[in-house]
């Protein structure tokens, strides 16, 4: 071959070489948790549309369970092969913002942008003054009760406190049949938090204000007298510590449960599995001094710090957070609008559920934004599951459980 040639085939592999290193310069892999069966066709179709209004971008979207993420995403970024983008927890942000995997969003982000949202739900992934994750899922918790089960037990509306919800519980177990009072979950995600729930009812506070754990204090030790004497009563399904949240869900679209706290997506899977199903949606148990608290949650999407794409991978976020791909995303899911404009919708504004949920934000309570939480929800969560079993007096696990928070507290300082 002569010296021309090669001089050509050198100068064509250069541009193949561009070219390639061109269209690999646009893929975007973006890690989706898994909320529903919807999911993955909505995040699909948000990025052929993208696709498409952007020539040679490819977006890639993995959907992942929700129950295995936290481990995927871990495996990913200790072998240098996470994605892009990806979906967490908004409570596992500081880990990843201490340890330099978050990247910050702040050179990206207009004031258009950042006045899309509602702020009550952008404030948690904003830390040390930058923002390093958008609230892709956000949501409230509000007790749900079987209107059905309501009026044949002679219970004439939801209860506004503890004592009268174990009032009610006992009208129902009253009725016979396969029907419990109260669906309490004693499994897997959101065990902790649905302790929680009785905690903040008594005054308590998660991290009190010394830095330690509020797990060895009165509040705590009622919630769990709460919880423990509805179990030992009979008044919630049998097995407690072996249902997940999904499962008390189930048996609530069953018909087979009174009521249970959950989130607002629990309305859209009964407007589909359950449509015959009568149900209402109210303000969770006050204590007796009228304190109560819902669990306010947010799941954020974020950039890698590593991310070799990350003007592509920006502007499909800005694709996403537009106000009608979030109406559509959130609508989908059941979950509470995060933008602005997308809350004044009909199909939000009118929705009378969510309307409850959202009475329910002023007294909505995050994760505390501390290092090791899901350490810390882990041992609190384990704590109960004994006290649940009969397995621990309740003063001991927890204050056995505090005192292993308070280390890890102090080990992540």
């Amino acid at each position: 071959m002569s010296l021309h040639w090669l001089k050509v085939a050198a100068a064509g592999s250069v541009a193949a070489i561009a070219l390639a290193s061109a269209a690999y310069a646009q893929t975007v892999r973006v890690t989706v948790a898994e909320y529903s069966s919807k999911t993955g066709a909505y995040f699909e179709k948000a990025a052929a549309e993208f696709e498409a209004a952007n020539p040679g971008t490819d977006i890639q979207i993995e959907v992942v369970p929700w129950d295995v993420l936290q481990q995927k995403l871990t495996t990913d970024i200790s072998g240098g092969a996470n994605a892009d983008l990806a979906i967490i927890g908004t409570r596992w942000l500081i880990d990843y913002v201490s340890q330099g995997i978050a990247a910050p969003l702040d050179g990206y982000i207009t004031d258009e942008f950042k006045g899309r949202f509602i702020d009550t739900f952008l404030s948690p992934s904003v830390m040390d003054g930058k923002t390093y994750g958008l609230p892709i899922a956000a949501s409230a918790r509000a007790m749900y009760y079987n209107k059905d089960l309501f009026e044949k037990a002679g219970v004439g509306a939801p209860p506004a406190n503890w004592d009268e919800l174990k009032a009610a519980a006992e009208k129902i177990k009253a009725l016979g049949g396969d029907v419990y009072g109260y669906g309490l979950q004693g499994k897997e995600i959101e065990t902790d938090v649905y302790f929680y729930y009785a905690f903040w009812s008594q005054g308590g506070n998660l991290i009190d204000a010394d830095g330690t754990s509020g797990l060895d204090s009165e509040a705590a030790y009622k919630a769990a007298e709460i919880y423990k004497d509805l179990i030992d009563s009979g008044l919630t399904e049998p097995g407690v510590t072996s249902l997940n949240r999904e499962d008390v869900q189930n048996l609530f679209k069953q018909g087979r449960v009174g009521m249970m706290i959950t989130a607002p997506f629990l309305s859209n899977q009964i407007k589909e599995e359950a449509p015959d199903l009568k149900y209402g949606v109210a303000a969770i148990p006050a204590g007796a001094n009228g304190d109560r608290g819902t669990y306010g949650v947010t799941d954020s999407i974020i950039m890698f710090e590593n991310s070799q794409n990350k003007d592509t991978a920006w502007k499909f976020l800005d694709f996403i957070f537009t106000t009608d791909k979030r109406a559509e995303f959130d609508a989908n899911e059941g979950f509470l609008p995060v933008n602005a404009e997308e809350a004044k919708m009909p199909m939000f504004a009118d929705n009378a559920d969510l309307k409850e949920f959202a009475a329910l934000l002023p007294d909505a309570r995050f994760a505390p934004v501390i290092a090791g939480w899901e350490e810390i929800a882990a041992v609190t969560s384990n704590a109960l599951q004994k006290i649940y079993l009969g397995e621990g007096e309740i003063k001991a696990t927890l204050d056995a459980a505090a005192a292993e928070i308070d280390g890890i507290i102090a080990a992540n300082k």
